[in-house]
């Protein structure tokens, strides 16, 4: 008997269901029927459990126009793109487990959203966003709305901006239209190489601005570093939990010495924004707690001599008057006092 997902308006039709329910991830996993997850918990339609035909079928037909597709029954993982017309597009992840095949669709909406709705920090988030040159970060673990930030960011740029903003994505979510700005929005594996490939050539693109999808490794690390040094501003995400260990990963993945190191970081930050999301009481979808560290004269003092200096949460929470800056603590206890979040919610967000 042929899989049902072998029909595509059946898929589409599974897809559109579980956007109109406001899931923000599809899985098709074998075992199990299709899962959403909406408002941060997984939830299951009320179907048939997938079969490994089923799986294989929806790889064969997300990877059809890919280089992966000769090779779907080899296949370990891939990361790319689905476009559903009149639905949406999709960030999907192809993997096997247990020997099976196995889906996640990450929805990306077709509209960018603006920097206020999304409630990031404002007026320092637009600031940030308005910065020349050096490196601004956008962090968190998976699934906290790095990607969704950082095209809020862009956002803003193309109808604020004349500049030529490159972006270097794998695979690219959200699509910018050319407005005010240039937007060159080039993806791994289709468009360039690799995340370091694209970054060398972007520099002789004539870019204002890069925006780096994720900083995975040294050589990345470098060349966004040096870019930033060079009058670009960096955009970049980084799956780390907030902003000292931001800068300890930033420190991890750079080669030669942790003195000079620290310097280099002092001089190009601009600032780092920390998210988590985190499920409202009224269960109507996620609110966004953030930590926002700007690279202030004591800031870049205490990265780069951190033994002689006070650490980066006192100087953050001393930091929200003239800069903006917050620590988890002060953006969870504003929500919780808002009665947007429970005292449950906010313990659980301080205690991680």
């Amino acid at each position: 008997m042929a899989s049902p997902y072998a029909d595509e308006q059946f898929f589409r039709a599974l897809l559109s269901k579980a956007v109109a329910s406001q899931a923000s991830d599809v899985h098709l996993k074998v075992g199990q029927p299709p899962g959403a997850r909406i408002h941060g918990q997984i939830v299951y339609f009320r179907t048939d459990k997938i079969t490994p035909e089923d799986t294989a079928t929806v790889a064969r037909l997300i990877l059809a126009n890919t280089d992966a597709a000769a090779a779907v029954d080899q296949l370990r993982e891939c990361d790319t793109a689905y476009s559903a017309p009149g639905i949406g597009r999709f960030r999907v992840n192809v993997y096997r487990q247990r020997g099976s095949l196995a889906v996640v669709m990450r929805f990306i909406p077709t509209d960018i959203p603006s920097i206020d709705r999304l409630g990031l920090p404002m007026p320092v988030s637009i600031e940030l966003t308005e910065r020349r040159s050096g490196m601004v970060l956008v962090v968190g673990a998976a699934g906290m709305g790095k990607s969704t930030s950082i095209a809020a960011m862009i956002g803003h740029m193309n109808a604020t901006r004349p500049v030529h903003v490159v972006t270097v994505e794998d695979p690219i979510e959200f699509l910018h239209r050319d407005n005010i700005a240039s937007i060159s929005q080039r993806e791994v594996g289709v468009d360039t190489a690799s995340f370091a490939t694209a970054l060398r050539s972007a520099l002789r693109q004539d870019p204002d601005v890069i925006f780096v999808g994720e900083i995975r490794d040294d050589e990345t690390m470098e060349i966004a570093l040096r870019a930033s040094e060079t009058g670009h501003l960096v955009l970049a995400t980084l799956h780390t939990s907030d902003a000292a260990r931001t800068i300890n990963r930033m420190l991890a993945l750079m080669k030669g010495d942790a003195g000079e190191n620290r310097v280099r970081i002092a001089s190009c930050l601009q600032g780092i924004i920390a998210q988590k999301l985190l499920p409202r009481v009224d269960d109507h979808g996620l609110v966004l707690a953030s930590e926002v560290l700007v690279a202030s004269q004591s800031i870049r003092e205490t990265i780069r001599s951190p033994e002689h200096n006070p650490p980066l949460k006192l100087l953050m929470e001393k930091g929200l008057h003239p800069y903006g800056m917050q620590t988890f603590a002060l953006s969870v206890s504003a929500l919780r006092d808002a009665g947007v979040i429970d005292d449950a919610t906010a313990d659980a967000a301080l205690a991680i």
